[in-house]
């Protein structure tokens, strides 16, 4: 916003605005004391604003644009680094933007410190006015603006319906009928959605279900013998302490006689 400056040209909005009062911004965590301020924010849009000057008024894409604020949402988006001039610098590295061009452009632009007009600033105070933006942030989709509360899914159905039929981006029809269409858009397809990565079909489901069921019947069948085997080796065991043996170790037989006053065993 603009218009915290009094009179006599002095910023009466403390840290909050930039060129003597023309240029502010809300306190992005409401401390005006410590941590970032509105003259920050103010700096940062600037920035953006000259990265897309530079990269995406030729094309109207400016995917270094998105790349860089992709990046500084990554890597500088706290109060330690949101200003940090490195942080900055190896994002416009890793979004191939040129910093020396981007400087030039806020510097030519009219720069923050001086109590003059930015040019850049100027243009996009101009733009909402023309434009009868009244509430910021504001979505526009081919000039009509959005009204009321925005939410992802409004926006992304929006977005799609300005298309002619046919032409739509493979996104607007994959996720079009998506619960979770930020998922979707960032995924490239819909979770849980029959043609996905993070779904199964059901005939691998079930030839993977029956692999598992035959794995284990195999080692219950394997465990079943070898506890019967080591059963019969224990009840062996256990008759060869109380059987008498022959001498070639083979037990043939014990007999019982039916004598009253003797208890006669033989071997035969």
């Amino acid at each position: 916003f603009a218009g915290c400056q009094g009179a006599d040209g002095e910023n009466q909005c403390y840290n909050l605005c930039t060129n003597s009062g023309r240029y502010c911004a809300t306190d992005p965590d409401d401390d005006l004391d410590s941590g970032l301020s509105g003259a920050d924010v103010v700096k940062e849009s600037l920035r953006r604003l000259c990265i897309w000057n530079v990269y995406g008024e030729t094309d109207g894409v400016g995917m270094p644009w998105w790349d860089y604020v992709d990046e500084f949402l990554y890597r500088c988006d706290s109060a330690d680094y949101f200003t940090n001039e490195d942080c900055i610098k190896d994002c416009m590295q890793r979004s191939n933007v040129d910093y020396e061009k981007v400087q030039k452009c806020m510097d030519d632009a009219g720069g923050l410190t001086e109590n003059v007009q930015n040019s850049v600033l100027e243009g996009e105070l101009l733009a909402r006015e023309t434009a009868g933006v009244v509430i910021l942030p504001s979505f526009f989709v081919n000039n009509a603006p959005l009204r009321g509360a925005l939410t992802v899914n409004e926006v992304f159905e929006a977005i799609c319906a300005g298309y002619a039929t046919g032409s739509e981006p493979e996104a607007c029809k994959k996720c079009s009928t998506c619960d979770n269409v930020q998922k979707c858009v960032v995924a490239g397809h819909c979770p849980g959605a029959p043609d996905s990565f993070d779904t199964v079909s059901f005939p691998v489901f079930m030839g993977t279900l029956a692999s598992v069921v035959v794995c284990f019947g195999c080692l219950g069948i394997a465990q079943y013998q070898r506890a019967q085997r080591q059963m019969r080796a224990q009840v062996r065991g256990i008759m060869a302490e109380y059987m008498p043996i022959d001498e070639n170790n083979k037990v043939e037989s014990v007999g019982i006689t039916d004598d009253d006053d003797d208890l006669n065993i033989e071997i035969s």
